[in-house]
Order: C-alpha cells, then structure tokens, then sequence
C-alpha cells in the first residue's frame, strides 16, 4: 500500500507540475503551495532536559475545473520529521499514521527509521458540483460550522486543537455535504461523515441573518454516540465583534436515563485605530470531568473531538496582535485553566515577511498545570521559514 501510495503522490506531483508549466494547455487546473522547515527545542523543567526536533513540510493544493458546474480539489502534505523525540517517545512515528477518516488509506508513513519519518496524507480529495443555489460536495473536504475563535462547540464534524498553529488549513471529513443559499444572507446544508470505525456524524446547519447578527442552529447525531443541538452567533455590541456558541450533547443509549453535556463559548475582540487587535473569549466544558488527563502530553496527543478542545471546567482565553512594523506582526495569546491547579498556556510570537512569498516567524508555547497532584511545566520553541508558490 505505501509503495502505491507513492507512486499516486508521484504522478499527481508530475501531473500538476505539467500543469504550472503548461498553462496554455491546461488553463483549467491550478497549482499552489508552500514549503516550511521548522525547527523545534522544547525542556521540561523538571529534568531540564533539551529536546530537538526539525519539520520540512510541503504543501500542494490542487483544483481541476472540469467544467462551469464541476470542480476535483486535492491538498497534500508531505512531511519529514527527525531529531530526538523519534529516539525518546515509542510509537511516535506511527502517530503520524494515524487517520481517522473513512479513506485512512489516503496517510502513509512512507519510509522510517530510529530518528526521522517520512510521510503523506491528502486532507482534501472531493469533487464540487455547483448549480445555481445550490452545492454538493463529496469527498475529503473541511466542514466547519464554527463562530468562535479559540473554542467551537458547533464545529462537530472537524473540531481542531488551538495549540497546533503550524496546521492552518486542518484536516478534513470524509463526508457528504449539500448547501442550498435561499438568498446571500442565509444557508441551509445537511451533512454526514463516516470514519474508520464506521460511526457515523449527521448533522443539519439553519444559518441567517437577523438584528446584523448571523445566527445558526444545528442538530443531529454525533460519532454514532450522541445527539447533538446547539446555536451559534456572530455580530457586534457597539464597536465590539461579539460571537459564540453552545452545544448540548446527550446519550443516545438509555436516552431517559442518561444525563447530558453542555459546552458553551462565548467571546469579545476589538480594533484599535492604531491596528492594535484584541480578543477575549470565556469556555465551559461540561464534559471536563470525563477527561482523565494524567499529563501535559495527553493535552496534544488525546484524540480531539469537540469535546476535548478545552481542559478545563471553565478556560479563558486572551488574544492581542499588533503590526509593529508593515513586515513586522507581534502576537501574544494567554489561556487560564482554573481546573488544573491554576495552569496557564502562553504563546508569543513574531513573523517577518521578507518578501510577498518568504516569512520567517518565531513562536514560544510555555504551560504549566497540575494533573493527578503533580504539576507539570513545559517550554516549547520554534523557528519557522516558510516559502509559499
């Protein structure tokens, strides 16, 4: 399998290589992309051991245009990951290989050793049909119903982790979608994914807009497990964004006797006449008590759902960005976790664009927090280089 999956990933690299190439012929494809290395250091205070790793990441996305009504999307990554956690946590290279979707056959560690990993996934690999209002997608696609920023309780069918920043585009559902736009102000879509366990998420979005605020409602079932209904909201109090969401998760098994969840976010964000930008946003997790977290690692390594995005009964989350010079962003974002013996998460960052294709960025993640009565610590940093085509 892996030896075929290398040579799809070969043909469509040389097919859409023609295709830049060769724009007068093949003027209904598009090709874009970018390729980073990032290099990592992290240390737990405790033992105050280094630990470093590298990333080369190339990313391609491609459209095919068949026709006005039809279009074949597909993004890939590729990655090579070494240095010293491939030597120091067992199993970590076949994490990589882990794909939850329905066509898992699509991530592929392509070659592995003691110290590096080379490997591939296509999160997005579907075909678009488009007529007139209306649009159905199949496929590996991105689906996301989410209005807040740091926290989506709505965002059932691709809920992503805050602190993977590199991943900008998050994965995607193996899924169905159709869309219908009554008018420019409103949608009404259906959805339902499958996994590599066969469980089955299906869900209905109603989304308008009313009182200058877009405000939807969602219901359906989730990950064959529970139903699910909630709403979301997006607008403005005075010069302030105002957004949210609440979702209330209940059992299907013994529907009456069983007890249900609610997660709830809400948030505020401003800007400044100087470009100064900053967010607040406040999360409940009904769900924390269920979490079992017995470390720092289990809080970028648990398997993410809606559910598990947030670690603590109550989280807060602070966010300010400012342009300190035209090529120059400056960001620092701050959460508090109450429930975890007062933990916090900070992440500073720069990023410098040295061209309109070039960036180079410099990030800091430091947490602390309390599991099981033993407080942990941890400081992570990280230069990255990007070049985008």
């Amino acid at each position: 399998m892996k030896k075929l999956i290398l040579i799809i990933t070969s043909v469509v690299l040389f097919t859409c290589i023609q295709a830049q190439e060769k724009q007068s012929v093949f003027s209904n494809m598009t090709l874009n992309g970018y390729v980073k290395y990032m290099n990592t250091a992290m240390f737990n205070d405790v033992d105050s051991v280094w630990l470093v790793d590298n990333l080369v990441h190339n990313r391609l996305n491609y459209n095919w245009y068949i026709s006005d009504k039809l279009t074949f999307s597909a993004g890939m990554r590729n990655r090579l990951i070494y240095g010293d956690l491939l030597k120091f946590i067992p199993g970590y290279a076949d994490s990589f290989e882990n794909d939850n979707g329905f066509l898992n056959f699509l991530t592929n560690n392509i070659s592995d050793a003691n110290s590096y990993v080379l490997t591939t996934t296509f999160d997005r690999a579907y075909f678009e049909y488009n007529s007139n209002n209306w649009v159905v997608t199949i496929g590996r696609q991105r689906i996301n119903w989410g209005q807040s920023f740091a926290w989506n309780p709505n965002d059932i069918f691709n809920s992503y982790s805050f602190f993977d920043f590199d991943y900008e585009e998050r994965a995607g559902s193996d899924a169905l979608r159709i869309q219908y736009y009554p008018n420019f102000t409103s949608v009404a879509e259906a959805a339902i994914k499958i996994d590599k366990d066969h469980n089955i998420t299906a869900a209905g979005l109603y989304r308008f807009n009313k009182w200058s605020y877009d405000i939807q409602f969602v219901g359906g079932i989730i990950d064959t497990s529970d139903y699910v209904v909630g709403a979301g909201w997006s607008g403005n109090i005075w010069d302030f964004g105002f957004n949210g969401e609440i979702s209330y998760f209940h059992p299907q098994e013994n529907f009456s006797d069983s007890s249900g969840i609610v997660i709830v976010s809400a948030g505020l964000s401003y800007m400044f006449g100087n470009s100064l930008n900053i967010s607040f946003e406040g999360n409940y997790n009904g769900y924390f008590d269920k979490l079992n977290l017995n470390s720092f690692d289990d809080l970028y390594f648990m398997p993410l759902s809606v559910k598990t995005t947030s670690y603590s009964e109550f989280s807060w989350f602070g966010q300010i960005t400012y342009p300190i010079h035209p090529l120059l962003n400056g960001t620092l974002a701050a959460m508090y976790f109450p429930s975890l013996g007062n933990g916090y998460f900070l992440m500073p960052s720069l990023a410098y664009s040295v061209s309109n294709n070039f960036e180079c960025a410099l990030y800091g993640q430091r947490f602390e927090g309390s599991f099981g009565g033993q407080y942990d610590k941890m400081t992570m940093l990280f230069l990255r280089f990007r070049y985008s085509f």
